[in-house]
């Protein structure tokens, strides 16, 4: 997993924006938490450099953002999604409000995504839920 240094207010900032998720988002991580969508691990509100992404899977190397019209051809979502894919990230973007009327479309535009560019980073098994014991 890549390792940045993350400015202390950048923490406070993800810390405050996991504790006031958007609709949208609070339904999507519904099922993006716990490897639920396709056994991926994802994270919410991660600093990324000097960004604050909304979900990451580092395995996929893979940012998903939750917008609101705020963003309409938003020029720093531009510099921003151009910075995260120089550091290696694809970026997929879906509107509130088709998160929240087309679930499943979103979904499968996701799982499409991570079937289409397999984990640049590889594969690594999950661990034993035994821990190596038994």
């Amino acid at each position: 997993m890549p390792k940045y240094r993350v400015e202390e207010l950048k923490r406070t900032q993800a810390k405050t924006l996991r504790h006031a998720l958007t609709e949208a988002e609070l339904d999507l991580w519904q099922v993006l938490r716990s490897r639920q969508l396709s056994d991926m691990k994802f994270r919410r509100q991660v600093p990324v450099g000097p960004w604050i992404a909304d979900f990451v899977c580092f395995e996929q190397m893979l940012i998903i953002e939750a917008d609101g019209s705020q963003h309409v051809e938003s020029r720093h979502d531009e510099s921003r999604d151009a910075d995260l894919r120089r550091r290696g990230f694809r970026i997929l973007r879906f509107w509130n409000n088709d998160i929240l009327a087309n679930p499943n479309g979103v979904l499968e535009r996701i799982l499409s995504e991570i079937e289409e560019a397999p984990s640049p980073r590889g594969l690594r098994p999950r661990p034993s839920p035994t821990g190596g014991e038994g």
